[in-house]
């Protein structure tokens, strides 16, 4: 369900994946209309990968719900409703999924890309970080084999799928959280009237 390409195409009439970085997830939504569409994507995207994974973990145990998870995990990344066209870099989809079977993971994991945000600006940088954190949390605390399992690989997943923005990192081309803001104080700026002499 790619609800980032669908909120976008029914409320601005635009394709997400020709405007910004092209992605449909959460952070391209966010950088290029604000978080008031950022946001309700998030959700949905962290709803998608928590929901299967809870419902099979209280079901099945956490086994079956890493694996559902991770397949609502793929369906993001390749979504069915695109052609199995690219999707988004799973990192909201991850952390519901992880919020499902281990909940204090999950929270931590969350904690862990907030800091990281904060002092960054960077939610790539703030996803890799986080997602690597999730297999660590989860050893420490003593979570069963497929939670720290299914961290490992989320870990994997989002690093690789983030392999563009470590290229643009490293180039000093990647783009700080909400370029949006820039926007509106340059227009904001244009608007006000000029100081120049009075008559």
């Amino acid at each position: 369900m790619p609800f980032g390409y669908w909120l976008v195409r029914l409320t601005k009439h635009v394709d997400i994946r020709k405007v910004g970085s092209g992605n449909i997830g959460a952070s391209n939504v966010w950088r290029t209309y604000g978080w008031r569409y950022g946001v309700p994507v998030m959700l949905f995207d962290a709803a998608k990968g928590f929901v299967p994974a809870f419902v099979a973990t209280e079901v099945a145990g956490p086994l079956a719900g890493v694996l559902a998870g991770g397949a609502a995990m793929l369906g993001h990344a390749r979504p069915v409703f695109l052609g199995f066209a690219k999707g988004g870099k799973t990192v909201a989809t991850a952390g519901g999924t992880i919020l499902g079977v281990a909940p204090v993971v999950g929270l931590i994991g969350a904690a862990v890309w907030i800091g990281v945000f904060v002092v960054t600006r960077f939610a790539s940088v703030a996803s890799i970080v986080a997602a690597i954190s999730l297999p660590v949390v989860a050893y420490l605390l003593g979570e069963p084999w497929p939670v720290i399992a299914f961290g490992g690989a989320a870990a994997a997943a989002v690093t690789v799928l983030h392999r563009e923005n470590v290229r643009r990192l490293f180039a000093g081309t990647e783009s700080r959280a909400m370029p949006w803001r820039r926007r509106l104080r340059d227009a904001m700026a244009r608007a006000e009237p000029s100081s120049g002499p009075s008559p």
